[in-house]
């Protein structure tokens, strides 16, 4: 725990080469060969469990055989590549991981069948500068108050974070009015992409969604007294073909084997294994 909610810059922005490092290689690597007459499981994942499902999805094939075939977009939004519309367009998938309160939205639709929900992890809320720019100081609720204030231009999420941010929290701390019209929603991109190219001089975005981008430094989390956290969870897509593939893949990413991973790319593994 303590690991994860470390908020000097100068350890994460290591941890953040790191995984950039180990995600690049992994990307680089031969990947693991499926066991043939295996069939493969579908996952689907929003930002906040990706650098994650990068790392173990070749663990799970080299153990299982079994191979994965991922999808990406996000949680919630307009985009044609959010999970909601990849699911309501047709597009097939054995697992679905995002945001719970979306996974919930989706199970009510019928597009995640009702009662299979698991929750694999919990996220806080990060900020990161371009590499190179001064790293401001965010410890506490006044400092960030002001950080926010004298910030050019912000860039936040389109996700679950963003929602908070433009929703709860600069009206809890006051400066609303201020601040949102010099914000920007990044739909189509990771918000610390779009703050290592310069155009925005702060970026909020779930950590595991920060660490993995070069060009940035990761500052930290917000102050406990702002912080949200997301719970990831996963749940079978209404489309699953792949009942025995879905079992052990839901299994080794609940699994004590999982959980370095899962710490490693800045989230906190809270599921009971199954």
């Amino acid at each position: 725990m303590k690991t994860f909610l470390n908020t000097r810059a100068p350890r994460w922005g290591r941890r953040g080469l790191l995984l950039s490092a180990v995600l690049l290689a992994a990307g680089c690597a031969q990947q693991p060969t499926a066991a043939p007459g295996k069939e493969s499981v579908r996952l689907m994942t929003s930002g906040g469990f990706t650098a994650a499902h990068k790392l173990l999805a070749p663990q799970f094939t080299a153990q299982t055989g079994v191979a994965v075939e991922s999808a990406y977009g996000s949680s919630m939004g307009a985009s044609p590549t959010s999970i909601p519309n990849r699911l309501a367009k047709g597009e097939k998938a054995d697992v679905v991981i995002l945001a719970r309160g979306a996974l919930d939205q989706l199970a009510g639709k019928g597009l995640v069948r009702p009662g299979t929900q698991i929750d694999l992890v919990r996220s806080a809320v990060g900020v990161a500068v371009k590499k190179g720019a001064p790293v401001p100081d965010i410890s506490t609720e006044d400092k960030l108050r002001q950080v926010l204030l004298n910030a050019r231009s912000i860039a936040y999420s389109a996700s679950a974070s963003g929602t908070y941010y433009e929703t709860q929290m600069l009206r809890k701390l006051g400066i609303e009015a201020q601040v949102l019209p010099k914000s920007r929603k990044i739909v189509t991109e990771r918000v610390g992409t779009i703050v290592a190219r310069g155009e925005a001089e702060i970026g909020l975005q779930q950590v595991s969604e920060l660490l993995p981008i070069a060009g940035i430094t990761y500052v930290g989390t917000l102050p406990a007294s702002v912080q949200h956290y997301t719970i990831f969870s996963a749940g079978t897509a209404s489309t699953s073909t792949n009942p025995q593939g879905l079992e052990q893949l839901l299994k080794f990413y609940t699994s004590p084997a999982a959980h370095q991973a899962i710490r490693d790319t800045g989230l906190e593994p809270i599921a009971k294994p199954l």
